[in-house]
């Protein structure tokens, strides 16, 4: 979208628009761009020191367990050692069990590792797949996909990335879920990834909401597998 509407400005002879933050490539919603370079800096601004609320969608396989809670587990990039050698963020947790008496062992640090944070909530349960509110305190890259498929099991429906650590391989999917999407697990690749960035509050003066709808494939989806969510 970002570059059509560049031409679009160029065609107009208006000035470019200025980016305010990034967005995962894969991930859709709410994005801010600013006529003026001054306003620019002062949104990223706001985006560096956390004062921006986040709000992203998401529609992941299982259920968490709590159903709403903070996750708090810093991440690091890694290597992963396959016979396709790929890179992939990942857990860098501070604990441990101890496998000999189940002791909790604290882990030298990992002083790549960048530390974050996470909320999440449940706001819909069915065929074996949840639709989450997630609020990203803080901003590492992946930071939402690894925390949901790492540190709470939920992996994002459509992120084939996240869904295994050793391989690169299409997500693996419940047969209830299969079926509900009229879809064979052979065709499960071309699954997009299912996270929305729904809503950002912007601290300008008075506070400013900018709320974006799910694309239209996200709310076929949730439509497919039941997921009802209350209107907010």
């Amino acid at each position: 979208v970002l570059p059509i509407l560049a031409k679009m400005l160029e065609n107009m002879k208006a000035e470019p628009l200025h980016l305010c933050h990034r967005l995962d490539k894969e991930t859709t919603g709410v994005m801010v761009l600013a006529r003026s370079k001054e306003v620019a800096e002062r949104i990223r601004l706001l985006f560096k020191t956390r004062q921006v609320e986040k709000i992203y969608w998401a529609i992941s396989l299982g259920d968490p367990d709590p159903a709403e809670g903070i996750v708090e587990i810093p991440i690091v990039e890694k290597e992963v050692r396959s016979h396709q050698s790929h890179y992939k963020m990942t857990l860098a947790p501070n604990y441990r069990l101890s496998p000999e008496d189940g002791k909790v062992v604290k882990i030298r640090k990992n002083r790549n590792a960048e530390s974050a944070v996470t909320r999440y909530r449940l706001l819909a349960s069915s065929s074996a797949c949840s639709l989450l509110e997630l609020q990203p305190i803080t901003g590492v890259k992946h930071q939402i996909r690894v925390h949901l498929a790492y540190g709470l099991g939920c992996p994002i429906l459509g992120d084939h990335k996240y869904s295994h650590w050793s391989k690169l391989a299409p997500q693996k999917l419940p047969e209830i879920t299969l079926k509900r999407l009229k879809l064979e697990q052979s065709k499960a690749r071309h699954l997009p990834l299912h996270l929305h960035a729904h809503r950002l509050s912007l601290p300008l003066g008075e506070r400013i909401d900018l709320v974006c709808k799910p694309p239209l494939f996200f709310q076929k989806t949730l439509k497919q597998l039941e997921l009802d969510v209350a209107k907010d």
